[in-house]
């Protein structure tokens, strides 16, 4: 039987500051069209069937894998019967991914639920992933010492400087490169919204969305190892 990836893709729509946002497409196409070829990937958001996405993403991005995403049937039907978090065993999947766009750092980040499905995966030494600010989705998460799955290891995730860039550092309740630190974690980055791939043993991150089509590429190479 194929490996099995399972994408969480945020729940919600709204920032602090009541801007629209959701998962960020190409954060999620680019890695979908790597992985999808050798393993079965299932969607999953806190609230289940049609995560929202992140308009501003769709009008930004026009490369062919995120037009491809949009009208891909398989793809709407794996959005419109997204799993709920709550009905997802790790034991059912390889690796777990986590989709980027500003809605992971106020939901997934303090989701009782994707705080323990994530700390399940990790503690069992399976693939733990997120790109951009995906990595706010395990922020919570701790190993099996008690400490961070961060303190101690090198990541990454959208920088401050990028959130800056982007406008957006009120509309969100913490700031992803400043809360890695304060998690012990070394965060490294490349330059604003150029590729960045961390790869610390299990934890594998990418920095925004040009590092999510790299970052499948390092997930596919572990799980074929």
């Amino acid at each position: 039987m194929s490996p099995k990836i399972l994408f969480v893709f945020t729940s919600c729509d709204k920032t602090l500051t009541g801007h629209s946002t959701g998962w960020y497409l190409p954060e999620a196409a680019h890695p979908y069209y790597v992985l999808s070829k050798e393993f079965e990937i299932d969607f999953a958001s806190p609230n289940g069937p049609n995560p929202p996405i992140d308009q501003g993403s769709v009008e930004l991005f026009k490369d062919d894998e995120s037009v491809a995403f949009l009208g891909d049937d398989v793809v709407k039907e794996k959005l419109s019967s997204a799993k709920r978090l709550a009905d997802v065993q790790e034991s059912d999947y390889d690796a777990i991914f986590y989709v980027g766009g500003h809605g992971p750092v106020l939901d997934l980040a303090v989701d009782p639920i994707n705080i323990k499905l994530a700390t399940e995966f990790y503690n069992k030494n399976k693939v733990v992933s997120a790109v951009c600010h995906g990595p706010a989705a395990l922020v919570g998460v701790k190993g099996a010492d008690g400490k961070s799955i961060f303190d101690g290891k090198e990541a990454t995730g959208f920088s401050n400087v990028e959130e800056e860039q982007a406008g957006k550092v009120a509309d969100v309740p913490f700031l992803l490169e400043t809360r890695i630190g304060e998690l012990g974690g070394k965060y490294v980055r490349s330059d604003p919204w150029a590729p960045k791939v961390v790869s610390s043993g299990n934890l594998l991150t990418g920095q925004n969305p040009a590092s999510a089509g790299p970052l499948a590429k390092v997930i596919l190479e572990k799980l074929k190892a």
